[in-house]
């Protein structure tokens, strides 16, 4: 007669000796997809493809802003009478005043454009009064 050991297994016996079942590990597999979309989503960084598309278009609005805003301070320093322009524009105390004032000097309206950019206006009116 064998003698039968009355003792626990050990931890790694037991998992050796462990044969799941289809079903437990087809289970374990969604489970661990779904974990990892969530922890992707939630801290990973991941964005759908809508959602890189529109920070995509928004930094490429912003960059755009930033050129045109730097293409208008230079036309308005280029310009001959910048020097009683400038103290034309920081004479005006509201953001929207030096707007419409770089605006219709014509400095933010963009080569091949026929109306000022807004971005361009509000950077360009910053910049100069700063």
């Amino acid at each position: 007669m064998a003698m039968q050991s009355n003792q626990k297994q050990s931890l790694a016996a037991r998992w050796e000796n462990y044969q799941p079942s289809k079903s437990t590990l087809v289970w374990t597999c969604v489970g661990t997809a779904v974990a990892t979309m969530i922890i992707g989503f939630s801290w990973g960084g991941w964005v759908t493809g809508g959602t890189s598309q529109t920070l995509a278009q928004t930094a490429g609005d912003v960059a755009r802003g930033q050129l045109a805003s730097t293409i208008c301070v230079e036309r308005f320093n280029a310009a001959p009478d910048a020097a009683a322009k400038l103290v034309e524009l920081k004479a005006k105390s509201v953001g929207y005043d030096r707007q419409k004032f770089v605006e219709t000097g014509g400095w933010a309206t963009m080569p091949g454009e026929t109306s000022p950019d807004r971005r361009a206006s509000i950077g360009c009116a910053t910049a100069l009064a700063a």
